[in-house]
């Protein structure tokens, strides 16, 4: 939990501290890699599935299948990993994984029927190694009930943004320059080569749980959780709704290779953002932050529904950054104090789960309503989504942040 004295110390200080805590350096970093590749993932099937198809459409098919499977199995994973433990898991699911996407190229590249494909990419997506998660539940239990843990997650906020930053970056490069095939192995390299470094780091790995983790799965149904998770559905709606409406809007304006680049902003202010905000400790406790995180979203919103030329979209895209990692970061921060550490990699799952499922929907929503409307019909659904999610942040405000609940608990013992 962030502390509570308000005091704003300096950037680099807070970070480093961090970092010396023991073993960190090593995890954090052996995780790089495999971010990045997981970022490639989804984008290298569209790349791999159109290129040997022609068809959007069986590429569409194909990485509908695996996000959907990444969605449902992420945290079914997750379970075994808190009962078995990183190191037990972790290689097994990294070789599935491997096994998995040599499957998927071998089917495309021998011009199999579509629903093999699908088939093969279900289990592509299943078996993706939540590796974020695992490094948020390895900070969790090296920083559990620190000052520290909130600038810990904010580093994890900074390392998964220029992944997703980088990654696409990169698969569209290597797949257009080279072949798609080469960008998917690629891509599962950099996944296998992170992730069985993060294995080897065992003195941080969470224990194994031993406790009955059908009452500690019980605390994934209180009201707190289920409301966070909604919350990160509704910031999914967000980012899929936006997805869609920018790339619409350059592409009407005849500039569609502007459209990557505006849509870059949101990202490039938010990882600024969550820097700051996680060198910053806050008088606020964690639930009200993340109420006004959320309102602060859907006032920056605003003016996306009347701007009208590239340059003043541009402007009104980076204000909403400076909400979204400080979301991120409060996220996790308030699953790890409403949950049980027995199920907390199983939390952290759920709500990339959440957002993953949100983004999909989202983008298919806007779709519909950009192609039957405009594109600032896309962004009113954006703005409509900022609204679902700030009114679940005041239903996890009221959960979590009551006089007896475990975040003010926490907060009280740092203070």
């Amino acid at each position: 939990m962030p502390a509570l004295t308000g005091r704003i110390t300096a950037p680099f200080t807070t970070y480093s501290v961090v970092l010396r805590t023991p073993g960190a350096w090593k995890f954090y970093l052996a995780s790089a890699p495999a971010r990045i590749g997981i970022a490639m993932t989804g984008l290298g099937i569209v790349w791999l599935i159109h290129g040997a198809t022609g068809s959007y459409a069986a590429a569409g098919s194909v990485t509908g299948g695996f996000a959907v499977a990444e969605a449902l199995a992420g945290p079914q994973i997750a379970r075994l990993i808190d009962r078995f433990g990183q190191t037990r898991m972790l290689p097994i699911t990294l070789l599935a994984h491997a096994a998995a996407v040599a499957l998927l190229i071998g089917l495309t590249v021998s011009a199999q029927p579509l629903w093999m494909l699908v088939a093969a990419a279900v289990v592509t997506g299943g078996s993706l190694p939540q590796l974020g998660a695992q490094t948020s539940a390895r900070w969790s239990h090296a920083l559990c009930g620190t000052p520290l843990l909130s600038p810990a997650f904010a580093l994890e906020s900074l390392s998964t943004g220029v992944a997703f930053m980088v990654g696409p970056a990169l698969i569209g490069t290597v797949s257009s320059l080279g072949t798609p095939v080469a960008g998917s192995v690629l891509a599962t390299t950099l996944v296998l080569a992170g992730g069985f470094s993060l294995a080897l780091q065992r003195r941080t790995a969470p224990p194994p749980t031993t406790a009955d983790q059908r009452q500690s799965s019980a605390g994934l149904l209180r009201k707190g959780f289920l409301a966070l998770a909604t919350t990160n559905i509704g910031v999914g709606l967000f980012f899929g709704s936006m997805q869609v409406s920018v790339t619409a809007f350059a592409v009407d304006r005849g500039t569609p290779s502007l459209a990557g680049p505006l849509y870059s902003i949101t990202s490039l202010v938010s990882l600024f953002a969550g820097f700051a905000y996680g060198a910053r400790r806050w008088r606020l406790l964690p639930p009200t932050q993340f109420v006004l995180a959320l309102v602060f979203l859907g006032v920056s919103t605003v003016p996306l529904l009347v701007v009208d030329s590239p340059w003043a979209v541009g402007i009104a895209l980076a204000v909403p950054g400076i909400a979204l990692a400080p979301f991120q970061v409060l996220s996790a921060v308030l699953a790890e104090a409403e949950v049980e550490s027995a199920v907390l990699t199983q939390a952290f799952t759920w709500l990339n789960s959440g957002s993953a499922a949100g983004i999909a929907l989202g983008a298919a929503f806007a779709g519909r309503v950009v192609d039957a409307q405009s594109p600032h019909y896309g962004f009113a659904l954006a703005l409509l989504a900022t609204l679902v999610a700030t009114a679940m942040a005041l239903v996890v405000r009221n959960a979590i942040g009551g006089p007896s609940s475990p975040a003010r608990r926490t907060a009280a013992s740092i203070r």
